[in-house]
């Protein structure tokens, strides 16, 4: 699968503690190895919208849309930002 980001994305992972950074790149390559693996948690979170989530820790999540066999990720941030942003 081809993945991509937003400057938006980067915008949000560089305010993100570099504890949760480090975590953010071992969930992304796990992600690349195999987007099913159980930890990750990867699933649609939208009915209308090919809008995907993948776990980076209990509290952080990541966002992308899946079109065409790419992933563009789009947001980076704590579970409850993730909660509000879905909630829209």
């Amino acid at each position: 699968m081809i993945s991509n980001t937003t400057p938006a994305f980067w915008r949000c992972y560089n305010r993100l503690p570099q504890n949760i950074q480090l975590r953010a790149q071992k969930a992304y390559a796990m992600w690349l190895s195999d987007s099913k693996h159980p930890g990750l948690k990867f699933k649609r979170v939208s009915r209308s919208e090919p809008v995907y989530s993948v776990r980076i820790s209990l509290n952080y999540r990541a966002l992308g849309v899946l079109e065409n066999n790419a992933m563009l990720w789009f947001w980076i941030g704590s579970h409850d930002d993730y909660e509000r942003l879905l909630k829209g």
